[in-house]
This record gives structure tokens, C-alpha cells and sequence, in this order.
């Protein structure tokens, strides 16, 4: 049997029927979700639906069980917050231009993220470090549905990780603020106030978001077919590829193609319609 998934503002219970005719499917209606199980739809069937109306319709993958999940670990800029932190930070120093166009093709997988993040950085030499600060006070919003999804994800004992390819100083201050259970992102290197233009130690990039993953498996005793991994640009696909279920939150095209469902009207509440929890 096939489970399809279908939320966002414009989803209505005739519409949901409507829907539910056309696969052949039952439909279990819920104003936050609704839910069709049907014999089988195909992908191609799912992608002319999606072109047809103006919401979430998902199939969740094979061999996934809601039930199940254990673990989400999320990206956070553009993700879990509505930045791309490093692109602010720049802003400071009067580089966004050049740093976002940066972000931009590596998020589209144009170029490989280390080396971007690198550029990036080298672009933040000799910055006050409390631009940061100012970044994470003035700038930094979580996305719509955030602490819903959080909080949903709580009550069901699903521990949250933020894997970030950007910096500790902001997944350190979201761990406390959101009670997450574990982070991992790049230290900024600084010196005397300054940012020296450079990232200290190993950079958090695909392979390592995707070992995160499978580490903190083995640390909770669980296979990773109850992971939910969720993200937006190319740098998340590793980890996304090693997940039970993979999320493609408002994403480029080439993770939108790649991951198994995609949140593309709903905000981050969505996780939870995907589980069955809203």
C-alpha cells in the first residue's frame, strides 16, 4: 500500500476528496493533514498532482514507519532559520554580494561546499566579532512552525540534531534556546576580536553532516531508517541519502529532485503532518 501525505493553507476537504478519487485511494481527513492510502501511485502520477494544486503532497517512502522515528536532523540556515548566516555576517563588512552569490552556487551543488565555505570565510578577514552578535539578535528568525515542530517532536521522545555548515555560534545559542539535543557546525577562527579569515579544524560539510548522522545511530541504537533528515541545498544530500525519510524544506531544484518528500507550502509543522503527529 501507498501512503500520500498532502498539507498546506490551501488544502480543503473537498479538494482532499477530490484527490482521493482520482488514486482510488481512502482518505482519512485532518485540518492539519490528510492522509490517502491507496494500491499504488506512481511518481510521475504525484508530480502531475503536485502541478495542479497549491499544497504539500508527499508519498512517504518505502520501508519508512512513521511510528518508528527516533531522530531529526536538520540543517539550519534557510532551514530550521530563515538566513544564511554567513551572508549577514558579511553584510557587516560590506562583502554580501560576493559572499551570496558564493552561497548561492554552492547550495545549487555548482561548486563543492568546502571550498565555497572557504571563500566565504577568507571574505570575513579582520571583521569585528561582534557583528555576530548582531547577526543573531537583529537577523536570525526561526522559519514559520519551528517550535511547533519542535515541541510535537518532544512529546513524541524524537531527540533533534542541527548539523550546520555554518557556525558554532549560532548552533551553540539555538541548542540552548530550542533545547536540541545535539549540534555540529564550523568554528569561525578569531583572533584579538577579529575574525581571521579562516574556519579552525575540519569543515562540517556533506561527508561529515552524513556521519553525523550515522554516528548518532550508534549512539542512540537505532538504524537509520529512523532518521528524518532535512535540509535545503546540496550540501545535504549525503546526509538526506542515509535517511529513512528525507525532507527537501522550500530547497533548490536539485535537492527537491533528490530527497523523498519535499515542504514547499507548509512551514516546518510540516515535519509533523509527514509523521502523522499534527
Amino acid at each position: 500500500m501507498t501512503t500520500l501525505v498532502l498539507q498546506g493553507p490551501a488544502l480543503t476537504y473537498d479538494v482532499a476528496g477530490e484527490i482521493a478519487a482520482q488514486v482510488e485511494g481512502e482518505l482519512n481527513y485532518n485540518p492539519a493533514f490528510s492522509t490517502i492510502v491507496c494500491q499504488s501511485v506512481s511518481n510521475d502520477d504525484v508530480n502531475s498532482l503536485k502541478s495542479s494544486y497549491g499544497f504539500d503532497i508527499n508519498i512517504l517512502p518505502t520501508g519508512f514507519e512513521t511510528g518508528s522515528a527516533k531522530l531529526l536532523v536538520t540543517d539550519m540556515d534557510s532551514t530550521l532559520i530563515n538566513i544564511e548566516c554567513v551572508d549577514e555576517i558579511a553584510d557587516f563588512i560590506n562583502v554580501k554580494p560576493q559572499v551570496a552569490a558564493i552561497t548561492e552556487a554552492a547550495m545549487r551543488g555548482d561548486i563543492d561546499f568546502e571550498t565555497s565555505l572557504r571563500q566565504r570565510v577568507a571574505l570575513l578577514k579582520g571583521l569585528d566579532v561582534s557583528a555576530l552578535e548582531r547577526v543573531y539578535e537583529e537577523r536570525l528568525q526561526l522559519n514559520p512552525g519551528a517550535e511547533i515542530m519542535l515541541k510535537g517532536l518532544r512529546q513524541q521522545g524524537i531527540k533533534t540534531a542541527l548539523v550546520s555548515g555554518g557556525f558554532t555560534f549560532f548552533t551553540e545559542r539555538l541548542k540552548q534556546r530550542l533545547g536540541l539535543d545535539y549540534t555540529m557546525a564550523n568554528v569561525l577562527g578569531e583572533y584579538q576580536g577579529k575574525l581571521t579569515g579562516e574556519v579552525e579544524g575540519d569543515i562540517c560539510g556533506a561527508q561529515a553532516k552524513a556521519d553525523f548522522l550515522l554516528e548518532h545511530c550508534g549512539i542512540l541504537d537505532i538504524s537509520p531508517s529512523q532518521v528524518i533528515a532535512m535540509g535545503d541545498g546540496a550540501n545535504d544530500l549525503l546526509m538526506m541519502d542515509e535517511a529513512g525519510l528525507s525532507i527537501a524544506y522550500h530547497a533548490k531544484p536539485k535537492v527537491q529532485q533528490q530527497a523523498s518528500t519535499a515542504l514547499n507550502y507548509c512551514g516546518l509543522e510540516g515535519v509533523l503532518g509527514l509523521l502523522q503527529l499534527a
